[in-house]
């Protein structure tokens, strides 16, 4: 993925708790997050409404958040 793909804003439908939202993240977050799910052996849709129970603030922000505190505890 170049740098161009990586930043474009992407909007996409998740499931959270059994009703349909939409998201708007960069492309790299939503890889991000699909790698964290399948890593963890779990849907998208379950890790979203997992990060959503525990945010304070709107839900593409805890998303970005939760990725970086992902990626900072690895490494």
């Amino acid at each position: 993925m170049d740098n161009r793909d990586s930043t474009r804003i992407r909007k996409r439908s998740v499931l959270i708790s059994g009703h349909a939202t939409s998201v708007s993240l960069e492309e790299a977050f939503w890889c991000e997050l699909k790698h964290i799910a399948r890593r963890e052996g779990r849907s998208l849709n379950s890790l979203v409404t997992d990060i959503d129970n525990r945010r304070s603030g709107n839900l593409s922000s805890a998303l970005r958040l939760y990725v970086l505190d992902h990626l900072k505890s690895q490494g």
